[in-house]
């Protein structure tokens, strides 16, 4: 039996006052708790989780087993706190629907095990953030984290209960005045000294209860952005933690304690002294976070009584802290840090009283009805600036040189190159920082941003070019991007990135009806140090272009003992690899769409190149495809709106010169199809959020 560090982040040794029998937990482990003794020989080794304030949580380990232990304190506790079985029951409910939480192994309400009541829970890997700007990621990532944090609220609130089975969760109506009574008993209890802000704040709560505090939702009770873990490389919650507060109640509670970070005192160091919540780029708004809310639960984004949640949510924290300090008195604290509780009550108390003066809109500015989930950054506003400037300026006037070059070069092989005013143009738009925007990791900017200069590119049909951001290519960067090897990048990534090379994407296939990609027949097999392809492609995009040099292809590996959606992967071939054979172009409608590099039938005949061009791992083709999939689908529907937005442009020129039955022909049909460009433009610019 070993105690101490692992390799989980933010564990440490056994705190002294919450020892317990580790070869009791481990007997009763393997008798109750199944797969536990599958490796019989390991020893189970156990740490604390340094960030438990309340209910001492424990990270364990027995070979390549890992879960999690929560446990009460030990000592006299307050009374109906740290109830270990609530925070099993609700899980063991919410796992069972797909709600995302760690499941629920096992409880123990037997107290000569370890001491206490406690429950086993699967570990879950993935990122907490402890601090609340989170530091180290795009602003995009930085965006996209709080808009998946607040939707699973959402998500969470628009559970019914009736058909959770957790009528008895919870008291019913007047929620509200039960926190009240419920925090001022339990910060009285605890407190060490009189602070009068604290009195004054459970008086002015007690005398201003909401009017419908009727609302009966299950609601966490303490979420916040480190009570969740998301997934590794992508911004989703993959489990929500700590569930000891939930119960049935107003749901605006969790949402206002959500929110009281905007707000949060400046003397309070909680922050791990980075700057300001609001001051953060990527950070949304509190009124943007509410508007989401409101959006995924079909409510008014203007909330009644928003003072009262703001100013009950320090209550409560205000309540927590001094409880905090009072187990340190104790002794039977859960953290080395928790002596320093006893100086933010008061703070914390002045600030609630504040908030419940103030008056509040929680409704998103009239002016914003358009992108009613976000508005652009200020970096994405000003480079579309200067992306429409460059347009003006430098691409729509070079439109008439290069429809020329592609009319006088229709019948020639020279019409599957580019005109050299085009690679001038790209160096142009290279030297002004306009290049790669659609990669947030590169450009800085969210999808939104991004969005709004993919309408902008599409009013020309090269101008995606000029600025490196053209499909296919786009797409291929993003797959290597996200999923390559490092060897990948470099080798492929970066030229891509540059505009040295172009590349072509190989999925649907002449022979299966491709729209179902599950039935793909093209075979990617293993053969020693390589793999071997061989199949048929067609509309294969890109792959016309003189400078296309390499191609991500999707076929089937050899396992068709795991579902469809695993049986398929993506490698990357070289254009010049023995065995490639471009056979002929396809057209669109009659179009080759050769300055695009049209879309070609490929074959594939033992086609060998190395194993590590493997992208991710055998059978993750459907998984790379949706990350590919889903930024794309934005660009090329916020570009077709673009495109329309011009050829309404035309139109209208044309129609102010044409009469037809003594009347311009604008006033006949162009009403009606602004408003039809109108609609997309909403939906595609809210979509993208």
């Amino acid at each position: 039996m070993e105690t101490g560090a692992s390799r989980e982040p933010e564990t440490a040794e056994v705190l002294p006052q919450h020892k317990f029998d580790f070869r009791s937990l481990e007997a009763y482990l393997h008798q109750y708790l199944p797969g536990f003794g599958a490796e019989p020989e390991a020893k189970m080794t156990v740490a604390q989780y340094r960030s438990g304030q309340s209910n001492p949580t424990f990270y364990l380990q027995k070979g390549f087993q890992a879960y999690v232990l929560r446990k009460k304190p030990p000592g006299s506790l307050l009374p109906k706190a740290h109830k270990i079985d609530r925070e099993f029951k609700v899980q063991k409910t919410l796992f069972s629907i797909g709600f995302p939480v760690p499941k629920p192994l096992l409880y123990c309400n037997d107290a000569c095990v370890i001491g206490t009541e406690f429950y086993v829970m699967e570990h879950v890997q993935g990122r907490i953030f402890r601090d609340f700007t989170i530091p180290g990621v795009s602003p995009a990532e930085r965006s996209a984290i709080y808009v998946a944090m607040i939707e699973t609220l959402a998500q969470l609130h628009s559970l019914n209960i009736q058909s959770l089975q957790l009528e008895g969760y919870g008291r019913g109506a007047g929620y509200c005045k039960r926190q009240v009574s419920t925090w001022t008993k339990q910060y009285q209890a605890a407190a060490h000294q009189d602070i009068p802000a604290m009195n004054q704040l459970s008086d002015w709560l007690m005398k201003n209860l909401p009017d419908n505090d009727n609302e009966e939702n299950l609601i966490h009770g303490d979420f916040k952005l480190d009570n969740i873990v998301f997934h590794p490389k992508e911004s989703r919650v993959v489990a929500v933690l700590d569930w000891e507060l939930s119960t049935i109640g107003h749901p605006l509670s969790d949402l206002a304690h959500l929110s009281v970070f905007y707000f949060w005192p400046r003397t309070i160091p909680l922050l791990s002294q980075s700057p300001h919540l609001q001051e953060n780029i990527g950070v949304p708004s509190m009124e943007e976070l509410i508007s989401i809310y409101c959006r995924c639960r079909g409510i008014n984004s203007n909330l009644p009584n928003w003072n009262f949640f703001l100013a009950l949510s320090y209550f409560k924290i205000a309540g927590i802290a001094q409880g905090v300090y009072s187990r340190y008195l104790l002794g039977n604290n859960a953290s080395e840090s928790s002596f320093q509780f006893a100086n933010i009550v008061q703070p914390l108390a002045e600030t609630g009283l504040q908030l419940s003066k103030r008056t509040f809109s929680t409704a998103l500015p009239q002016a914003d009805t358009t992108r009613q989930l976000f508005v652009q950054t200020r970096t994405g506003q000003e480079v579309l600036t200067r992306v429409k400037q460059f347009m003006k300026q430098h691409i729509l006037p070079a439109e008439k040189e290069v429809i020329e070059f592609y009319v006088q070069n229709e019948n020639s092989v020279d019409k599957w190159k580019k005109p050299l005013v085009i690679d001038k143009l790209k160096e142009m738009a290279k030297a002004e920082g306009l290049w790669n925007l659609f990669l947030p990791a590169v450009s800085g900017l969210s999808q939104v941003d991004y969005a709004l200069i993919a309408e902008e590119t599409g009013k020309c049909f090269f101008a995606p070019d000029v600025f490196n951001c053209q499909a296919p290519d786009t797409g291929n960067m993003e797959v290597l991007h996200l999923y390559g090897s490092e060897k990948q990048k470099q080798q492929w990534l970066e030229p891509l990135l540059q505009g040295s090379i172009a590349s072509c994407f190989c999925m649907t296939e002449p022979d299966v009806a491709s729209s179902d990609a599950t039935n793909i027949e093209c075979s990617i097999l293993q053969d020693g140090d390589s793999y071997v392809i061989n199949g048929k492609k067609w509309w294969c995009t890109g792959a016309g272009n003189p400078k296309c040099k390499i191609a991500i292809v999707m076929g089937k590996t050899n396992n068709n003992c795991v579902t469809r959606h695993k049986q398929h992967s993506m490698i990357l071939v070289p254009i010049n690899t023995p065995g490639v054979e471009v056979i002929r172009p396809l057209s669109v409608f009659g179009y080759l769409d050769h300055f695009h590099g049209g879309h070609f039938e490929i074959h594939f005949n033992q086609v060998r190149v190395p194993a590590t061009n493997l992208i991710l791992g055998e059978g993750r083709g459907f998984e790379i495809a949706q990350g590919r999939l889903g930024p794309g689908r934005i660009h090329h529907c916020m570009r077709t709106i673009g495109l329309a937005e011009r050829a309404l442009q035309i139109m209208c020129e044309r129609a102010k010169q044409r009469v037809a039955f003594k009347k311009k022909l604008y006033s006949h049909v162009l009403g009606a199809v602004a408003r039809s460009i109108d609609v997309r433009h909403f939906l595609f610019s809210n979509l993208c959020v």
